[in-house]
């Protein structure tokens, strides 16, 4: 029996599947047949929310009237308290009614924005190293990805003088991250007023992916504190990472209320509202004081050493005051790039560390380690790669 050829869009030809979607795939696959593969890759907390965000959602899940469909905007107080949470950790004042619209993850936010602003053919700048979905969504859209480089040299931030001699009239959307992912340079007030100084000469909304704010970083920075942000910007944060709630898909987008309502016009059409118990959680931790920060990067800080050690072993070079959910380095000269050692270190220790040409051609000669990896399990992998060497060397 014939089958019915079925033809994809042509968006999907613009994309590849996700990097750790095959790479999970084969680390299973190996799995499978008993190797004991230590995975450094994703970003996932492996830790558990606060016992009371857990004992917040249980008790709502379990009223009966709690499991119907909800507001698109999300409730009131889910709104107050991330305003609050802004007014706190940021010093950003957000109306709750209409500056802040909830998302099921801050992803959902990269695919929303993009939609509600970008027509085929806008150009859209994009950091390279930088979170690869920025640049699938807008060729998904038929948006034209203008890459920026990001350089060691250069302290990994943009050249926005190389930039604005550069033309610029395409160009509708840019996307930052800081904390960036993945070399983990922090944020400074001049390097937000300076993209905001941008974006206004240039007519270019600016969107600053920020989940990273909290993690292994004492001075949590917001692009909305800086003045004239609101024409211009819009800000992306999350629950996932800063209150280990990945699964969760709890995020929100910050901003101009006229802005947000565009947002919202496709969001409307995409979701059914999130569940109401999630949103009460959501709420609960967002009450939760600095305490809960310090007790989690006290326990990255020292996963970092660890990675350190590690990368040490490798021979690698990398900056101890990086901040956010990895740490990133550069790999020895002597090795061709940071694939074939990647995948050398995968066959042969079964570590899989993630290499750095996933996030663009700067690079290509780094790796990427994730600090969701238990202590025990990173000393682990850094034995194996230390046997590794020894044997090497011996060769």
């Amino acid at each position: 029996m014939n089958s019915i050829s079925i033809k994809p869009a042509k968006r999907t030809q613009q994309v590849e599947t996700y990097y750790f979607a095959s790479k999970l795939q084969e680390i299973q696959t190996m799995r499978n047949q008993g190797a004991d593969v230590i995975n450094l890759g994703i970003g996932s907390p492996d830790q558990p929310p606060h016992d009371f965000v857990i004992e917040s959602l249980s008790k709502s899940a379990s009223q009966p009237h709690h499991h119907g469909y909800q507001s698109y905007k999300g409730t009131d107080a889910l709104r107050a308290a991330y305003s609050t949470w802004y007014k706190r950790f940021f010093s950003v004042e957000l109306n709750p009614k209409d500056e802040i619209l909830p998302l099921m993850g801050s992803k959902e936010g990269i695919m929303h924005i993009s939609m509600a602003f970008l027509d085929p053919g806008d150009q859209v700048l994009v950091p390279d190293p930088g979170y690869p979905t920025y640049s699938a969504v807008t060729r998904m859209l038929g948006g034209e990805v203008v890459y920026y480089p990001l350089k060691e040299e250069n302290k990994w931030l943009p050249d926005l003088p190389a930039l604005e001699k550069t033309d610029l009239r395409k160009v509708k959307m840019m996307w930052v991250n800081y904390p960036h992912m993945p070399t983990g340079t922090a944020a400074t007030t001049m390097l937000l007023e300076e993209l905001v100084g941008f974006a206004i000469r240039n007519r270019i909304l600016i969107i600053n992916d920020n989940p990273y704010a909290f993690i292994l970083n004492n001075n949590p920075l917001s692009i909305l504190s800086v003045p004239g942000s609101r024409d211009v910007a819009l800000e992306l944060n999350s629950l996932s990472k800063s209150h280990n709630m990945p699964g969760w898909r709890m995020g929100m987008v910050a901003g101009n209320a006229q802005l947000l309502n565009e947002i919202l016009k496709v969001k409307s059409n995409m979701d059914s509202g999130m569940f109401l118990p999630i949103m009460e959680a959501a709420v609960a931790a967002l009450k939760l004081d600095s305490e809960w920060y310090d007790s989690m990067n006290q326990l990255y800080a020292s996963r970092r050493d660890s990675a350190f050690k590690l990368f040490d072993t490798l021979g690698c070079r990398y900056d101890i005051h990086q901040t956010g959910l990895f740490v990133w380095a550069a790999i020895p000269s002597g090795e061709s790039d940071a694939a074939s050692l990647s995948d050398t270190l995968l066959k042969d220790s079964h570590v899989f560390i993630t290499p750095g040409f996933i996030f663009g051609q700067q690079g290509k000669r780094f790796l990427r380690i994730s600090l969701c990896t238990p202590q025990n399990r990173l000393e682990e992998a850094c034995q194996r790669i230390k046997s590794l060497m020894k044997t090497k060397n011996n060769d």
